[in-house]
């Protein structure tokens, strides 16, 4: 599932709408914390390529099913743009820079890679299966150290610390 996307940014809201819709018809409801979740790095990582490169680039979107109902979302945004993704530490006063350090908190995974003349982000998040009683997955965490929360796996590993940007 792809979408192109014009550098442009009311792209961001068509692009929230388009993953929205992919979701749904993958049973994964609106108001599931993976599709809010999802949504977010949606707008944060096509909102960078349209602000910081001022090129098209595509958002696509991968699912894949695991045991009892596990589902890992994969996210990619691919613009034509060779500049690596620079995190940023914002002052208090500072209303953007923070998109690096929220994708960082949120996804299970992420990083980036060249890609032709220029790159890929992407990101991956988690369900946990639903099946699975909540002691169980708690003792569990789809096999992560990291607390699920509301049958989402997350982790936080500092805002850039321990993070190789640019290795995949």
């Amino acid at each position: 599932m792809q979408l192109e996307i014009r550098p442009d940014p009311a792209e961001v809201g068509r692009a929230r709408r388009w993953a929205r819709s992919r979701l749904a018809g993958s049973g994964i409801a609106a108001d599931e914390p993976l599709a809010e979740t999802l949504v977010l790095l949606v707008s944060e990582l096509v909102t960078n390529a349209v602000v910081h490169t001022g090129c098209p680039a595509v958002l696509r979107l991968f699912l894949s099913a695991g045991p009892a109902g596990a589902v890992t979302v994969r996210l990619e945004v691919t613009d034509a743009s060779a500049r690596a993704p620079v995190p940023r530490c914002p002052g208090d006063e500072s209303t953007g820079g923070r998109g690096l350090a929220l994708v960082d908190g949120l996804a299970d995974r992420w990083g980036w890679c060249p890609e032709g003349v220029g790159k890929r982000i992407w990101c991956e998040l988690d369900r946990c299966a639903t099946t699975v009683d909540a002691a169980e997955t708690a003792a569990s965490n789809c096999g992560r150290t990291a607390p699920a929360y509301e049958g989402l796996a997350y982790g936080v590993y500092g805002v850039y610390g321990g993070l190789a940007y640019g290795a995949v």
